[in-house]
């Protein structure tokens, strides 16, 4: 289902589906209220959602489906529009999987490359399996997991901490940060899978929940504790042994750039043991191999629980290789990063 108001790129996104063999359009519609009211008897396998809508908004729309109807969403979002990222960010904690720019006109530069992946997205989102969801960040609570507690003696010098997702990982990734102390004493390096026009809106939205400040990384910049640094789109981010930031054109990695298992690699080569890192929600199995690398180098290593993930795929790949040493709910993660922060502190 489309849910777009203007005609045009109405228009625009039905022809760009239509041409694509993996997808049907099973409807089209101009607002949130008819998407509503046809979506019992359309049962749409994937919603592409438009955020600035007349009457009621994207946020609200995708809060109501996921409430009454859960549906797979993708957010369609003006990447150059400050208050269309904020209701973008905010749709993704409301339970919406993705954003993708959204397309101006058939001969605007880039348009095959947009295309291609709205429609990727699109299809590869249809097949989420989705709960339903009763507040923005809500949902029912994950079953608490049990893990490993970290000794005194495991983190003596707690330098670095490392934070990775993909599918559901903005909602994941604040909800980590949230749990830090303003005064966290490690610089936080953080690779989210999203597309490049949008880490900057991204970066400013988890600053603004956040208690600690958070930007997208500088090549050359030096790596501050109590600061968050997110890897700019399409560059690998990675960090060298004197704490300096560097960025990289570099070929992708498990398909992806930035790459999860490029940052934790440098991690374990440049600091290892000093270092927590953890892998959230998200698809494929970026970040898996690097997390093995971290862990064999003495660093506390941490994957997501299943019953708390998005899409379980990293951290599945990552359990599967052993890489993780504990195995957390997303609710539990945060606070056991802060008490090796405290125990940091402490020693």
């Amino acid at each position: 289902m489309i849910v777009e108001d203007s005609t045009v790129v109405r228009v625009l996104l039905t022809h760009i589906v239509e041409r694509d063999p993996r997808l049907t359009v099973a409807a089209a519609v101009a607002s949130a209220e008819e998407a509503l009211a046809c979506i019992a008897s359309v049962r749409p396998d994937v919603i592409s959602m438009d955020i600035r809508l007349p009457g009621m908004d994207g946020l609200e729309a995708t809060a109501r489906i996921m409430s009454d109807h859960p549906t797979p969403i993708v957010v369609i979002a003006d990447a150059v529009e400050d208050a269309s990222l904020k209701i973008s960010m905010n749709a993704l904690r409301a339970g919406a999987l993705t954003v993708v720019e959204k397309p101006v006109g058939l001969a605007t530069e880039g348009y095959e490359q947009l295309a291609d992946t709205i429609c990727t997205q699109l299809f590869i989102m249809s097949s989420v399996p989705v709960i339903r969801r009763r507040a923005i960040g809500g949902g029912a609570r994950a079953p608490r997991e049990a893990a490993p507690i970290a000794s005194a003696a495991d983190f003596q010098d707690l330098g670095y901490l490392a934070l990775a997702a993909s599918t559901g990982g903005p909602p994941a990734l604040a909800r980590v940060l949230d749990a830090l102390p303003a005064d966290f004493p490690a610089p936080v390096l953080i690779v989210q899978h999203m597309g490049a026009a949008f880490m900057e809106g991204f970066a400013s939205w988890l600053d603004s929940l956040s208690p600690i400040r958070v930007a997208v990384a500088k090549d050359g910049e030096l790596a501050l504790p109590g600061r968050a640094y997110v890897a700019p789109g399409d560059r690998h981010l990675t960090l060298t042994p004197g704490g300096v930031l560097r960025l990289s054109g570099a070929a992708p990695v498990s398909g992806q750039r930035p790459s999860a298992t490029v940052l934790f690699q440098s991690l374990a080569r440049s600091v290892g043991s000093r270092t927590v890192a953890a892998l959230l929600t998200g698809m494929g199995e970026d970040g898996a191999k690097g997390l093995a690398e971290l862990r064999a180098a003495g660093g506390f290593t941490i994957a997501e629980h299943e019953s708390s993930a998005v899409v379980y795929g990293m951290p599945a790949a990552a359990v599967k290789l052993g890489a993780a040493r504990a195995v957390l709910t997303l609710d539990l993660i945060g606070p056991r990063i802060a008490q090796l922060a405290r125990r940091r502190e402490d020693a």
